[in-house]
């Protein structure tokens, strides 16, 4: 696991960090959050654990279970749908927008992206491969050059990436994932 670093506020390492936990299924859906515990491996006090679970809270990634404490939010079926449905609503004109105004740089960029992909799935870790399918559609949003698409992406890109990890870890083999970004 990592520890803080004093470069942000300590919540805001912690956050990122159990964040990353809860996206590439480090922290699985319904797992319990033992603050004191959360707080020793991160080498600091339960103050910032306890302020980033609250941030996490009000994001929708952990939640409440009474007396029992805080455990990592399910993700329902209509929140992955939804999260699939603005995704295949964005990205085909994001994609559009992207091929209309790429820069100079974009195929040695494009080939970068997708030999990263590819590396990804031959280490086969699922936060690399998260990782890596982050990477080149941050690319794709940053060649439109529209700054509404690229910030609702930031926005939402989160959940995003924490739905992208329950497909590549269940059921949609990697390879034929980058086969489709290649074309």
């Amino acid at each position: 696991m990592k520890i803080v670093k004093l470069e942000k506020s300590l919540t805001e390492q912690a956050y990122e960090i159990l964040l990353d936990k809860i996206c590439f299924g480090e922290l699985k859906s319904g797992e319990r959050l033992n603050q004191d515990e959360l707080a020793k491996q991160l080498s600091v006090s339960r103050q910032p654990v306890n302020s980033a679970i609250s941030i996490l809270k009000s994001h929708g990634f952990v939640e409440e279970t009474g007396r029992r404490g805080v455990i990592v939010s399910p993700i329902s079926l209509d929140q992955f749908n939804s999260i699939y449905e603005f995704r295949s609503a964005i990205e085909p004109f994001a994609i559009k927008l992207a091929f209309e105004r790429k820069p100079d740089t974009a195929e040695a960029e494009a080939l970068q992206a997708l030999d990263r992909g590819w590396a990804a799935v031959d280490k086969g870790t699922l936060k690399d491969q998260i990782e890596a399918d982050f990477f080149f559609h941050k690319m794709i949003y940053s060649w439109t050059r529209n700054q509404t698409l690229i910030e609702s992406m930031k926005l939402n890109w989160n959940h995003i990436r924490r739905a992208m990890g329950l497909v590549v870890s269940t059921s949609v083999p990697a390879k034929e994932s980058w086969l489709e970004h290649k074309q």
